[in-house]
């Protein structure tokens, strides 16, 4: 273990187990560079194995969600055949943004540990406060338009489901 990561040490609550986890979420995120992609590592670890791993291919997959987090859920519950990673931690290279966020609650996942912060990624243009500042604002004030019609013609859906005996629910 590196002597920062010692320093650090004595005043975290993370483990050598830890470190080894998130020193391969740093690993990848550096190689990741070499291969197109941006410097975003993540890989998710269940009981102690690591059941996935992903890396930033925004740009190489032409796909704005091919973030790091996102494609080491994708890989896990494929692996494990299910949507949910509940006990499972994820080690990623950076704070998660936003989406990648978003995703991680929805997939259920236990523990989130990161490297770097929100702040670091923004000083190198990576910067996802306008999302956060966006979410603030009213629909009408939004940059991306926001109109809302057909809620009586889309309920139809969601009556649908909400009758449905047999949902697996989520």
């Amino acid at each position: 273990m590196c002597k920062t990561c010692k320093s650090l040490k004595e005043t975290s609550s993370y483990s050598a187990e830890d470190a080894k986890f998130m020193e391969l979420a740093i690993n990848l995120s550096v190689e990741n560079i070499d291969t197109g992609g941006g410097p975003f590592g993540a890989v998710i670890v269940k009981d102690g194995e690591v059941i996935s791993t992903g890396t930033n291919r925004v740009v190489p997959n032409s796909d704005p969600t091919a973030h790091a987090e996102v494609m080491a859920i994708r890989s896990a519950c494929a692996k494990l055949g299910t949507f949910q990673l509940t006990g499972c931690t994820v080690y990623s290279s950076c704070e998660p943004c936003p989406m990648c966020l978003s995703a991680l609650y929805w997939a259920g996942v236990s523990r989130i540990c990161y490297g770097n912060t929100k702040d670091d990624a923004k000083a190198i243009n990576f910067d996802d406060s306008f999302i956060y500042d966006q979410l603030e604002l009213k629909y009408e004030e939004r940059s991306i338009k926001c109109e809302h019609f057909m809620r009586s013609e889309a309920l139809r859906a969601f009556q649908k489901w909400d009758s449905k005996e047999d949902k697996v629910e989520y």
